[in-house]
């Protein structure tokens, strides 16, 4: 799972990511909301952690923001301000859950896997199953008609994306996003090696599912079956 964290409270921030990533998440982190809502926008991740209180962008505008552009990605506020007023605006105004400050991490990661299971997230399970295939996305474990084997983290992340996007053509700037971070100076070949590996993982599991390429534009998760 991609998580971007939103905090300006930078001992708070560096520790949050350093604990979420030890839990196996993908993180990236901000500090002011004007990069929250430019992040958010780019759509690539799986939940946004909102500080409510953000330098040049307050936390709720760009909640509101998010929302009104049909960015539906999970939100959990994370606030000082906890009256129920506080709460009841946070979540007419599209936030998924509400976390007051001070809080214990593990109350947080309890609240991230609680609303991740909720049927209308893209997280919905750690087990994916698509076609002929099953995919235990922590584990990294990919089984098929002809057997399982095991993906590396890069490979596994980007098989979540193409398995929640069955058919869907992905472009190659939002694989390189979601997969990669928007902070990463990796080079487009890099991709293309990747989707390499993937075609070989399904061709040595059996699948009948395949990763076409359309050409100039990105790649698509097809059942041949269909």
């Amino acid at each position: 799972m991609r998580i971007l964290l939103a905090e300006d409270d930078r001992q708070l921030n560096s520790t949050l990511t350093y604990q979420l990533t030890q839990e196996g998440f993908d993180v990236d982190s901000c500090f002011d909301g004007e990069e929250a809502c430019f992040y958010g926008e780019q759509n690539i991740y799986d939940m946004i952690l909102l500080d409510r209180m953000l330098p040049h962008m307050e936390g709720t505008d760009v909640l509101t923001s998010l929302r009104t552009k049909g960015i539906t990605t999970t939100v959990i506020l994370i606030t000082a301000l906890g009256t129920l007023s506080d709460k009841v605006t946070g979540l007419n105004l599209g936030a998924d859950d509400y976390l007051v400050k001070p809080f214990d991490f593990e109350e947080l990661l309890a609240r991230i896997r609680c609303v991740a299971r909720r049927p209308h997230t893209l997280t919905d399970s750690d087990t994916l199953t698509v076609a002929d295939v099953s995919f235990q996305a922590s584990e990294g474990i990919l089984t098929g008609p002809a057997g399982k084997c095991t993906l590396s983290k890069r490979e596994a992340a980007l098989l979540e994306a193409f398995l929640r996007s069955r058919g869907q053509l992905l472009p190659r700037s939002n694989l390189l996003l979601k997969v990669w971070g928007p902070d990463s100076d990796v080079e487009e070949g890099n991709l293309d090696n990747y989707i390499h590996f993937l075609r070989r993982r399904l061709s040595i599991t059996g699948s009948r599912l395949q990763i076409k390429t359309i050409r100039g534009v990105g790649y698509s998760l097809q059942d041949t079956a269909c």
